[in-house]
C-alpha cells in the first residue's frame, strides 16, 4: 500500500480493502489533516479520500448490522419451531 493515502484516490480500489484496512487508512488521514502540516492541495485530496473511506466503512457496518439482525430473526424462528 502506498504511504500517501491520497495517492490511492480512485474509489474503485475501496472494494479491495478490508474494513480494518479502510478504517486504519481513515485514521491516518484524519491524523494528517489534524496536524495542520499538509499543504492545501494535498489536504483536499486527503479529504476526498477520507470521505470515500468513511462512506465505505459506514456501508460495511450497515451491511454487517443487517446480516446480524437477519441471523437473529432466523434463530428466533428456529427456537419457536422447537
Amino acid at each position: 500500500m502506498p504511504t500517501d493515502p491520497a495517492s490511492k484516490a480512485d474509489p474503485a480500489d475501496l472494494a479491495d480493502l478490508t474494513y480494518e484496512q479502510a478504517r486504519d487508512e481513515l485514521i491516518t488521514i484524519v491524523a494528517q489533516l489534524e496536524s495542520g502540516q499538509v499543504p492545501l492541495e494535498q489536504s483536499m485530496s486527503l479529504w476526498h479520500r477520507g470521505e470515500a473511506l468513511a462512506a465505505y466503512c459506514a456501508h460495511w457496518l450497515d451491511d454487517a448490522q443487517s446480516k446480524i439482525a437477519d441471523a437473529g430473526v432466523v434463530m428466533r424462528i428456529r427456537d419457536d419451531e422447537a
